[in-house]
């Protein structure tokens, strides 16, 4: 019989967590790599390219894939037949575990959680609580599933109790469009299908740690219902030309994985969950005998990429940037940027608004006149790190400020992830305003442009105060120029057009 002591699984967890934080699953990388190899729209192939050479920067310096360190998820097979050697509760021990991780010197983890989650929203500070699941099965082992999955993707999720008879396929082809990019494709599809409706959103979630294997059943062909729909999904998923990043390509997704149960007759719950570039999970078991041991993956799992920023982008002074020079900008243009820019998400975003509503002056150093702000809330730095990993969050989050703080402040540029909504966009045009987005997935990569890092205003907002950047070289595209196009609606529109006629392979 097992005895599994509490600080065998309190170190497995804080280890668990931290390998997570900086190594990629072995299976994401394969599939992702070869996605690159494929790809023809070049947007797509540099968003790809910048994700695969941060994922091994991650894995030589141990630092967070994304900003974005996730909300931790815990999935326990508890052997009914082992025995505990502690007094605390399961959830109090894998909190433990996340504390330990999430404060790590070596490598802070950025602590995202708030509690409560109405009212004052005021970060643990720890990224406590995870959350825990359970299930009893025969034997004397602790089997465990870990992920950390990000706020992007997570937002995304769907669920819907169809008709019995309808297509599950066609609702999710119908859910795609409107999940936009803020997921950070390419990623991975978790469907779950049929139990009740949070049975089928837990399976949906599960599903996400799943082998990346969809090549492998496209080979040796389908072997049952399911099997069929991943395949079917996969194909059509892909057709809808999304691509890397919502910049139009042909990989939205790198695989599609289902779970599913029993359920009512008169039911059909189904729900989707995606999983981002920032793919986060590993497995281990315990049986008493220590703490689970994490073997890195081989350096040599990651291809050696060939890009240079620098080709073909235009390079732009920040700290003397015109309203009449962002008018030259086109959608898809990739631009280098240098000089001073400040930094606000959506806490910031809100007493920003606040201030001007009640007419009072914004805080000292927060003058947003011809300048460019980036949504990000870093990672906090360690070592010799002026900041630590810092890449974009969300931008629609910010739609529903974009045109007083144009309008008011005279900002000119906006440095995000994902699309922009119709009242945004038409904010954008109104005020011959830009809007760019540096890639999701890439927040180590995306720090090293980052030159200095300093404190402005709202500190008691933690990662989500506003700073000031100086950035040299900051890779970014053009998604809204100043009339308003967007390459989120026209990059899709050119590749879906043009993936209908490709020919179909027999394999």
């Amino acid at each position: 019989m097992s005895h599994i002591r509490e600080d065998d699984l309190i170190t497995s967890i804080a280890d668990a967590l931290q390998y997570i934080s900086y190594y990629h699953p072995p299976d994401y990388i394969r599939a992702l790599s070869a996605a690159y190899e494929a790809e023809e729209s070049p947007a797509a192939k540099s968003a790809m390219a910048q994700i695969l050479i941060n994922s091994r920067l991650c894995a030589e310096g141990h630092r967070p894939i994304c900003q974005d360190t996730g909300i931790v998820i815990a999935f326990f097979k508890v052997g009914m037949a082992l025995r505990w050697d502690t007094n605390r509760s399961l959830q109090e021990l894998v909190d433990e575990g996340v504390r330990g991780a999430y404060t790590h010197p070596d490598n802070i983890l950025r602590a995202s959680i708030v509690d409560p989650p109405i009212g004052a929203r005021r970060n643990t500070g720890d990224n406590t609580p995870a959350i825990v699941h359970t299930e009893l099965v025969p034997g004397d082992k602790l089997e465990v599933r870990l992920a950390a999955k990000g706020g992007g993707s997570e937002n995304k999720a769907r669920f819907a109790i169809l008709n019995p008879s309808a297509s599950v396929v066609d609702w999710v082809l119908e859910q795609l469009p409107s999940m936009g990019a803020g997921w950070c494709p390419p990623g991975i599809l978790g469907l779950g299908i049929g139990g009740s409706a949070e049975k089928a959103m837990l399976m949906a979630k599960a599903a996400l740690s799943e082998p990346i294997n969809i090549h492998e059943l496209r080979a040796r062909g389908p072997a049952n219902a399911i099997e069929e729909m991943r395949l079917e999904l996969f194909e059509k998923v892909n057709a809808l030309g999304i691509g890397a990043q919502g910049l139009g390509g042909l990989t939205t997704v790198l695989d599609v994985q289902i779970n599913s149960f029993p359920t009512h007759a008169a039911s059909l719950p189904v729900a989707l969950i995606p999983n981002c570039a920032a793919t986060r999970h590993c497995h281990f078991t315990l049986d008493g005998s220590g703490p689970a041991q994490l073997e890195p993956p081989a350096l040599d799992s990651w291809p050696e990429i060939a890009w240079d920023p620098t080709a073909g982008a235009r390079r732009v002074d920040l700290n003397s940037i015109t309203r009449e020079q962002i008018a030259s900008w086109q959608p898809g243009e990739r631009l280098l940027l240098s000089g001073k820019l400040l930094t606000g998400r959506d806490a910031a975003h809100k007493r920003i608004v606040e201030l001007l509503d009640r007419g009072e002056a914004l805080p000292e150093g927060v003058d947003l006149s011809n300048r460019f702000l980036y949504y990000v809330g870093p990672v906090d730095p360690v070592r010799d790190e002026v900041v630590g990993p810092a890449g974009p969050t969300t931008a629609t989050r910010m739609d529903r400020f974009t045109d007083q703080i144009l309008e008011q402040t005279g900002l000119i540029g906006m440095i995000g992830k994902a699309e922009r909504g119709p009242a945004a966009i038409d904010a954008i045009r109104r005020h011959h305003a830009v809007y760019l987005i540096a890639i999701g997935g890439a927040a180590y990569l995306v720090s090293k442009a980052i030159k200095s890092a300093r404190l402005i205003a709202f500190e008691d907002l933690g990662m989500e105060a506003i700073r000031e950047f100086e950035v040299e070289d900051m890779p970014v595209t053009v998604a809204v120029d100043s009339r308003g196009v967007s390459v989120h609606e026209t990059g899709p529109q050119q590749w879906r057009s043009r993936i209908a006629e490709i020919p179909i392979k027999v394999e």
